[in-house]
């Protein structure tokens, strides 16, 4: 069986703020509402597409409700991979990890089909074994089973496999799973969250290194 490396999306392979952050500033012009900063947008994304638009509601003074989540995830689902970009060093790193044999998985909050337009847009459809999006499963992370069930879908042993993920919930998930969690220091999260991971990795290029310590 394959060594296999899970990765998070949104903050970990790449950079897809500013779509986020666009999507969310038409949503919030579409009601009257001032558009908001990169870092208000950043702090809110890990915790899947629902969480999110909640979050930007409340912060503009603005109800929940299921139309403006609908009208998000419509607009940014559409237009996801704008301005999105692989973070660097990203596309050197999964290349090398297949040329040694890993096999590669994505677990992400975000919601499947905007993972699956992501990923086509940037030429990456078909390179992971598995793709586990936020509404793949009954459960989405921290929840271990949201991390377990694309496991399985991957044909991975928790044994040999290893998460890498820039957020809290994928520190919990890894955790719940029982596999280590590198946490990506170039992402979103903020240092407090990487408590309880494995390593924590400044840049990309650490990655290969990295991770055949923990799977020779």
């Amino acid at each position: 069986m394959p060594r296999l490396a899970v990765f998070d999306l949104d903050g970990t392979l790449v950079d897809s703020a500013p779509d986020i952050h666009a999507a969310l500033d038409r949503l919030m012009a579409a009601e009257g509402r001032p558009p908001f900063t990169r870092a208000e947008v950043t702090a809110m994304i890990g915790d899947g597409v629902r969480v999110l638009v909640q979050r930007a509601t409340t912060a503009r003074g603005l109800e929940f409700t299921e139309d403006r989540l609908a009208r998000f995830t419509a607009d940014y689902t559409a237009r996801a991979a704008e301005r999105t970009v692989l973070f660097p060093g990203i596309a050197e790193a999964l290349a090398a990890l297949q040329a040694a044999g890993w096999a590669l998985a994505v677990c992400t909050n975000k919601p499947a089909a905007a993972t699956a337009a992501l990923l086509a847009a940037l030429g990456l459809e078909g390179r992971f074994a598995a793709v586990g999006g936020g509404d793949s499963f009954p459960v989405r992370k921290p929840d271990p089973g949201h991390l377990l069930g694309t496991l399985r879908a991957a044909g991975g042993d928790p044994a040999r496999a290893v998460m890498i993920g820039d957020h809290r919930n994928d520190v919990l998930a890894a955790r719940g799973a029982g596999l280590p969690c590198l946490f990506a220091g170039w992402g979103y999260g903020t240092p407090a969250m990487a408590e309880g991971a494995a390593a924590t990795l400044a840049r990309p290029e650490a990655l290969v290194p990295v991770l055949r310590q923990f799977l020779p």
